[in-house]
């Protein structure tokens, strides 16, 4: 009987796996049980932090925002300028605000005596 070798298909397979994970270091990119792992590893971490990144950029805008209040002229606090905000139907969001806060905080005092 002659002899019969595998195919192409699971090392095609291999080799579209190892593609995906080509920037890994050592065995996470050469070891096709390691590459599995590390590619399932990579996806649920890219999945989990793509919410996170959301997260922290509106911790990062109130930040900013609070800061370029309390340390001005303005006598009150993040959110009553917020709550004011949205009472007055004004199309700013947080990050808006967060941009002017840090560019032209005089601006921003000019936008919280006005919604007062």
């Amino acid at each position: 009987m002659t002899r019969i070798k595998r195919g192409y298909i699971a090392r095609r397979r291999r080799t579209k796996m190892r593609f995906l994970v080509s920037g890994f270091r050592g065995a996470h990119s050469k070891v096709t049980q390691t590459i599995i792992q590390q590619r399932i590893r990579a996806l649920f971490s890219t999945h989990r932090d793509r919410g996170r990144k959301k997260r922290d950029f509106r911790r990062l805008w109130i930040t900013r925002i609070n800061a370029a209040i309390r340390g001005g002229l303005v006598s009150y606090r993040y959110s009553t300028l917020i709550h004011n905000v949205y009472r007055k139907q004004l199309l700013l969001n947080r990050k808006i605000l967060a941009q002017i806060a840090i560019l032209n905080r005089n601006c921003l005092y000019m936008i919280s005596n006005a919604i007062f």
